[in-house]
């Protein structure tokens, strides 16, 4: 669809970086300082509610904030003013199953990369200690 996307990661984690640049990625930075220019939208995937007012302030007017996991920690507050131009946030829990089907749709034509840790189900501590440590990049998957 010939867009840009920006990653952002923890501070100081090349490895991470590194990987958002071999997927594509124009530029890939800490996740504490700001974009090199306003954003179209952006899409958390941390359960870290802390990011969300971040990239509220990295979303151009009329941009997007989604979301992207079905649990989350606390949003902080934050100035009603950094919602103004039209702002929005939004969550994948208002997805609905023509959303679900469209973006299948979509899924099928574009050329993905995906990187998965397949891990056991019965090892499935191992899987979020593997995540919380970095030690593995892409997505971690539990096999039956």
């Amino acid at each position: 669809q010939g867009r840009e996307v920006y990653a952002f990661v923890r501070h100081g984690d090349d490895k991470a970086a590194a990987f958002a640049r071999s997927l594509g990625a124009v530029w890939a930075g800490p996740r504490d300082e700001p974009p090199p220019e306003p954003l179209d939208a952006a899409i958390i995937f941390a359960p870290l509610g802390e990011l969300v007012p971040r990239a509220l302030r990295s979303v151009r007017k009329g941009g997007r904030v989604v979301c992207g996991g079905i649990h989350m920690s606390p949003i902080p507050r934050f100035p009603y003013e950094w919602l103004w131009g039209e702002r929005e946030i939004v969550s994948v829990a208002n997805l609905t199953r023509a959303d679900g089907m469209e973006f299948m749709q979509l899924a099928a034509q574009v050329p993905l990369r995906v990187q998965v840790q397949r891990y056991a189900l019965a090892d499935a501590q191992q899987a979020l200690e593997d995540l919380r440590a970095g030690r593995y990049t892409g997505a971690a998957v539990l096999v039956p």
